[in-house]
């Protein structure tokens, strides 16, 4: 399969990842075309599925979510209704930032955030702890965010 992004594409990607905000002319300025041709270039990428959507990014800091913490979790069963049974019920905790199911010695990986370790605490006890299938965790608490929302160029 050949690459559907030329450079310009990709300069324009690049601007709206750090910028989903911009002007259309502005975007223009940055990549040498006028306002049609880039409207009509994100367009084409939004109707690709390339762009997925626009977003406002919050600073968990400013809202008081300073303690993250990563989650082993191993399952008691890997058959697909079990997955799909934990998948839907990890969706629906809202301190669950990440989830990811993982190759390997353990089944997923989370990211928590909350407010504290007593709020970790809370979250672990009344909902993590709770979900189907869940056989064993193992929490890691990060001490420092050393990148964070990293998105590479293209």
């Amino acid at each position: 399969m050949t690459d559907p992004l030329d450079s310009t594409d990709r300069k324009i990607l690049n601007a709206l990842t750090a910028n989903a905000r911009i002007a259309i002319t502005e975007l223009g300025r940055k990549v040498g075309l006028s306002k049609t041709p880039v409207a009509a270039r994100i367009r084409a990428m939004e109707e690709m599925g390339l762009i997925t959507g626009y977003r406002a990014i919050l600073s968990p800091l400013k809202l008081g979510l300073s303690h993250v913490t990563f989650v082993e979790v191993r399952l008691t069963d890997t058959r697909e209704k079990a997955l799909s049974q934990f998948n839907a019920a990890v969706r629906a905790i809202d301190a669950v930032e990440e989830c990811y199911m993982i190759a390997g010695g353990f089944d997923y990986l989370l990211k928590i955030r909350s407010r504290d370790m007593a709020d970790y605490r809370r979250i672990m006890g009344e909902q993590l702890s709770t979900l189907p299938h869940v056989a064993a965790t193992s929490s890691y608490v990060a001490m420092e965010a050393v990148v964070e929302q990293n998105t590479p160029s293209l």
